[in-house]
Parts: structure tokens; sequence; C-alpha cells
């Protein structure tokens, strides 16, 4: 079947003449206007910002402030550390970070890329569960916004005018990823900016120096990351907390009706984990085109725990799940009593005399910005925002409109392109 040629005949002819230039074009449908405008609404690339494969140069991966590696110098690689006597690895593992450690002891049993740096997609909502959770009221009622209901990718639910109590907020964004709720618990938690300030001071508080936080639901912006090693940092810091692991153990939770709107619906957690491996206490999945497939997960057997994390992973052929579960039977075989490194205890690594380390300040369009020291290194292409789908059913169909979006980006204009960040483009492989 052809196209219809009032779309085709203005976009050949445009790209044959080099007509691409700011301003709409004239013989574009009109019913495209929406579409445009999402386009060029949509976070552009702050060129100076760090990205997750090339960091500031004055801050090495997984640096301490005394210049040694944190967790020890085993993890200062960027190939594949493995514990003396362990069976072996299992097949199937093609994420292209990842760790096994024993949560108890603090025992890193094996590595790929330990802090190597990733975009964390829906994984770094733990760090936001793990900031906010001690600061607000569970019983505080929040109302939805229009805000909410317009958010990008993975969405909950949310209605404006809705009521909505901050612990079943907290459900949703760990049970289907709602980055909906993470942003209402934001506003709860006086806004994106100073939740963005607390949730990069909690990762530095517990060591996790690779993290970057720059928005509340894990969706991609420059100068966001996170390591295989922080994402089990603060795994290990929320299997610790009986409040935050009942809420990542929900099974199913109840959103409420709004008049005139809807009646109320059931949710159910979306962790493939709770019902397919036993002794599983939580896990959080993500997923966005610049992040591929992450996932971070804690379970316990015989009175041992441990933790999981993967980044950049394909579900295809082993499913990013079954990676996990696979590296877990592997790190409940290998015998405690030691390690390649260890996971470091919250306040023991601490940055009053680190290098400056990328801002989570958002700047104007919601990209992130970096302080002045990070601007001196050299600029690199980053990925522009992705819609953070966290592997949800209730993905809204308008994404599929968002790649029309940005073909029609470019079409239109140059400086209203999106730089994007080709699939599987993550830190490169040893």
């Amino acid at each position: 079947m052809r196209a219809p040629s009032v779309l085709v005949r203005p976009l050949v002819a445009a790209l044959a003449a080099g007509l691409l230039v700011a301003g709409p074009l004239p013989l574009w449908p009109a019913h495209a206007a929406p579409v445009l405008a999402e386009a060029a609404a949509r976070p552009t690339v702050d060129p100076a910002a760090p990205t997750p494969t090339a960091p500031p140069a004055a801050v090495p991966q997984g640096s301490a402030p005394d210049g040694s590696t944190v967790g020890g110098a085993g993890l200062d690689t960027r190939g594949l550390v493995v514990v003396p006597g362990a069976p072996p690895l299992p097949p199937g593992i093609d994420a292209h970070g990842w760790l096994v450690a024993d949560a108890g002891t603090g025992e890193v049993l094996a590595a790929q890329d330990p802090h190597g740096r990733y975009y964390p997609a829906s994984t770094l909502k733990t760090l936001t569960l793990l900031t906010l959770h001690p600061q607000l009221d569970p019983a505080l009622v929040v109302q939805g916004t229009t805000e909410d209901e317009a958010v990008e990718g993975s969405r909950v639910g949310l209605v404006r005018g809705g009521a909505y109590p901050v612990q079943l907020l907290f459900q949703a964004m760990v049970m289907q990823s709602g980055n909906d709720a993470a942003n209402a618990l934001a506003r709860a938690a006086g806004g994106v900016t100073p939740t963005l300030a607390a949730m990069n001071a909690t990762a530095e508080r517990i060591g996790a120096l690779d993290t970057v936080a720059g928005t509340p639901s894990g969706l991609d912006v420059a100068g966001q990351s996170s390591s295989p090693y922080d994402l089990a940092l603060i795994m290990r810091q929320l299997a610790l907390d009986p409040a935050i692991v009942a809420i990542m153990q929900t099974p199913t939770a109840q959103m409420p009706g709004v008049e005139g709107i809807t009646t109320g619906y059931q949710i159910q957690n979306q962790d493939a984990l709770l019902t397919e491996y036993p002794g599983t206490i939580g896990a959080k999945n993500g997923f966005t085109d610049a992040a591929r497939h992450t996932f971070v997960a804690a379970a316990e057997r015989d009175g041992r725990r441990l933790v999981v994390s993967l980044m950049q992973a394909e579900r295809s052929p082993v499913p990013t799940t079954t990676q996990a579960e696979l590296l877990l039977d592997w790190g409940f075989a290998t015998p405690a009593g030691g390690g390649v490194g260890r996971l470091v205890e919250p306040g023991e690594v601490s940055t009053a005399t680190a290098a400056p380390v990328p801002s989570a300040t958002p700047g104007q369009d919601g990209v992130l910005t970096s302080r002045e020291a990070d601007r001196q290194a050299a600029p690199t292409p980053a990925a522009a925002a992705q819609p953070d789908r966290g592997e949800s059913p209730l993905v809204p169909i308008g994404l599929g409109v968002g790649a029309l979006a940005i073909v029609a980006a470019t079409v239109v204009g140059r400086r209203r392109a999106l730089v994007r960040q080709p699939p599987g483009s993550g830190p490169p492989r040893p």
C-alpha cells in the first residue's frame, strides 16, 4: 500500500532540496500539528552534560574521594571478575553490566563492568522509594493533576482531582512502574527539584557515587546514570526495611474511583520473581530505548540474602528476569567467605572532598545541566529523553505516535531535531 501523497511529496521535496529549516512545512497536514508540537516540546540534549558512556574526566567511574575504587580495587574493571573457587557462571547472561553480591556480608561474588555508568530507566525508582519513604506520611493524601495524566511512559492512571494516599502511590510506583505516581510523590515531597536533590544526597550517603538522578521516575535525560554496583547498594538498603519490603511484595492494590471519570480499578504487582522465584524479597525492572532492559532484585535462601543487578540487557534469547534468576542460583551455590570486592556501608564513603559530580538540577525543558567543572569535559552526544515503559502493560498508545514525532521534528528543522542514542550503545565491552 502506498503512503498518501500529501505526506510523501512534501517530505521528499524537502529532503531533496535540503530545506531542513526551522518552522513548519507549508504542506504538512493540519492534523499533524499536535505531533509537531509534542516533538518540539520534548527535552533536547545538552552537549556539555556528561553521559553514562562518557563520564566527566574529573570523576573516574567508581572513584572514591581518595582516588580508590568504591568497593575495592577488584572492581576497578570494565570486564568480568569472579570470586576464586566459584562454580562456572551460567550461560545466557547478555547484560553489558551486572553484579551479584551477598547482601549480608557485602561480599561481591561476581560482576561485569560493576561501575559502568548506564541509563537506569525505572530501576531508578528504587532510589526514589529509598529517599522518599522515610520523609512522607503514608496517610498523606495527594491530589492528582493534569501533569500526572500527561506524564510520559508507563502510568498507573492517576487523574486530575483524584485523591491518592502516599502509601498507595508508593505501591503504584513499584508494582506498576507508574511514572505518574513518581511524579505525584515528588510533588508531595516539595517538588521535582528538592526531590532530585534528596535522591542524589541519598546516593552519596550510601556510597552510590556512579548514580546521578535527573528524574524521579527514571525517564532518560542527559547526564542521568547509575551502575550495577549502585543498584545493588540501593536494593540492599531497601531489603533492610520491613515497611518497604511490604510495599515491594504487595500483590494487588485498589486505585480509587473519581466521580465522572472512573469507578476505580485493581492493579497487580508486575514483579515476576515474586511468583517465579521462591525467597524473592523485592525487585524492580525498567526499560527505555537508550537504557534497554534493566533489573535489580534481592532474594533469600536458607538465611542467606543476595542482591543481583543487570543493566543494558536484552530479553532475547534469555529474558532479563531469567538472567537474574540464573545469577541468583549461581550466587546461592557459591560459598560465602570471599569476594572480589564488597558493598560499602552507608556513610563509609564520604563525598565531602570528592571531585565535582554531575549536577542533578534539571535545566530548561527538563534537561540535566552540569556544574561548571563538568563543562570542562569534552562534549559528547547523549541520548534524548525516551519514554520509560517500565515493561508495563499500561504503556500509552501515544508512544507509537512518539516515533512519528521524532521523524516529524527532523523534517521540520535541524534546531528541533532529536539526538537519539542507538539501541544497545552502552559502555564499550572490553
